[in-house]
């Protein structure tokens, strides 16, 4: 008998209008859909005529549920694999099914939809040549605080994501992590009657929610350290500002790579690459650092 076929499925984060009719086609023709809630994902069948059998697939049943999903495919059902909203595997328990999946043998087929992160960050208004999806951040406080310095030496524009209820505490450890000037966007009821995009900085942000209550899921864009630091350096005649500027943040991405592990080589081409400045001068960078010379301005 030959092996069925998993299908990941993107489905709409608001507006069904935007289920595409290959989607429509796979979800229909599948022998089983595998979803995060079957009651939502049973309506969403059910607004495009679509009656086929359903079984939970989420973060507290994965270690069970993923094997026997794997071992139906192998005996040749056709499954799909859709998550609440968005494309499945994105900050989703998605990404382990196709690991067993992989290595099984069971073919994996790919079915594009929206995505949350990708849809907040076309409408930021800040910099896309490159970024970082960050997802949810820790709720442990060590956890937490390590991942907002990583994030205070990213250069990259980061995306997160946050739940209405914890919005303000997000907010408030931005600023204490020295996020305050920050450019920022955040998306809320993307494709939806009340899509919002509040383009502001994290402090404005804190203030604007301590007037009003958060509602619906929140996207984060933020500007990276990079562009950060390009917009507020000192102008002067000779550039000098913006250049310093610029190094600083050169050197606190080469100590973050440093830190997690990877060679003085490594780091500089990595760092020469995300802030497009000669591999020699990453290099010197990093070998300063590595040898324990104070880094300019930081």
């Amino acid at each position: 008998m030959p092996c069925g076929t998993l299908y990941l499925v993107g489905t709409p984060i608001g507006n069904l209008k935007d289920l595409s009719p290959r989607a429509v086609e796979v979800l229909g023709a599948v022998g089983l859909v595998a979803a995060e809630d079957t009651r939502h994902s049973r309506r969403l069948l059910s607004a495009f005529g679509l009656h086929v059998p359903l079984e939970s697939y989420h973060e507290h049943n994965l270690r069970t549920k993923g094997p026997q999903l794997v071992e139906r495919l192998l005996g040749g059902l056709d499954v799909a694999l859709v998550s609440d909203a968005g494309m499945p595997c994105v900050s989703d328990p998605g990404s382990d099914l196709v690991a067993l999946c992989v290595e099984a043998g069971v073919p994996v087929v790919v079915v594009p939809g929206p995505t949350a992160f990708v849809a907040g960050l076309a409408g930021s208004g800040l910099d896309t040549a490159r970024f970082v999806f960050e997802g949810f951040l820790p709720t442990a406080g060590k956890l937490r605080g390590a991942a907002l310095a990583v994030l205070a030496a990213e250069p990259r524009t980061f995306v997160l994501y946050e739940a209405p209820h914890r919005l303000r505490r997000t907010l408030a450890d931005l600023v204490a992590a020295g996020f305050g000037a920050r450019r920022t966007a955040l998306c809320r009821e993307v494709t939806k009657l009340h899509e919002e995009f509040l383009r502001t900085t994290v402090r404005e942000a804190v203030a604007v929610f301590e007037e009003r209550e958060p509602r619906g899921e929140f996207c984060l864009v933020l500007e990276g350290a990079a562009s950060f630091a390009a917009r507020t350096a000192p102008s002067t005649a000779d550039g000098e500002g913006s250049a310093a500027a610029s190094a600083a943040a050169l050197e606190a991405r080469l100590a973050r790579l440093l830190a997690d592990g990877l060679s003085v080589k490594d780091a500089a081409a990595q760092a020469a690459a995300e802030f497009a400045v000669p591999k020699k001068e990453a290099y010197a960078a990093a070998l300063a650092l590595r040898a324990g010379e104070p880094p300019r301005l930081l």
